[in-house]
């Protein structure tokens, strides 16, 4: 365990951080037919699934995101260390919530990250949330590759987030109490 003079020494960043599952059962919207016309649109249960991890700075816009197949303590682990090394300098305060895979016993945190949870059931405090919200807004649910392959899905949805700036990132996570705490410090 590192000392907490080995803390004080490193500049401190602060991200927050939340899962999202992206699928291949994706949302069909809604069509406009007769009265009492059922309208004709195929649906194919589709199942297959990944989980994309993120963590977000929103004083500066900078984001970390990794795909995983699951959301487990093993590869909340893995994406930790990934994000260990890509701010090996600085003390990476990550917020998030009380995910089974957060709190699990097997979880291994690297020294240079500390998690901090969130209140439970407190989505609405995390700004990833948003984040994933607009994510999914973009995603071209009318698009067959997109829809049907979930390697085609995963390319568009990496897509969209390679096309988010730091500017944008910063819009949709930067929560007023999150701008007056980061001023405070």
């Amino acid at each position: 365990m590192a000392s907490m003079s080995t803390f004080s020494q490193q500049p401190v960043r602060l991200f927050f951080q939340d899962e999202a599952r992206i699928g291949l059962h994706l949302p069909r919207y809604r069509r406009l037919t007769g009265r009492g016309v059922c309208p004709v649109q195929p649906f194919e249960p589709l199942y297959e699934c990944y989980w994309l991890y993120g963590a977000v700075e929103p004083a500066t816009g900078e984001a970390h995101f990794w795909e995983m197949p699951a959301l487990d303590a093993e590869c909340f682990s893995v994406y930790l260390s990934a994000l260990s090394a890509a701010y090996p300098d600085t003390l990476n305060v990550v917020v998030l919530d009380n995910a089974p895979a957060h709190v699990a016993q097997a979880l291994v945190v690297p020294t240079n990250v500390v998690l901090l949870p969130l209140p439970p059931y407190s989505p609405e405090l995390n700004p990833v949330e948003r984040l994933w919200r607009h994510v999914r807004q973009q995603i071209d649910v009318f698009e067959a590759s997109v829809r049907t392959c979930l390697a085609g899905l995963r390319e568009h949805v990496a897509g969209i987030l390679r096309s988010l700036s730091c500017e944008a990132i910063q819009s949709l996570t930067g929560y007023g109490y999150i701008r007056d705490a980061l001023r405070e410090i």
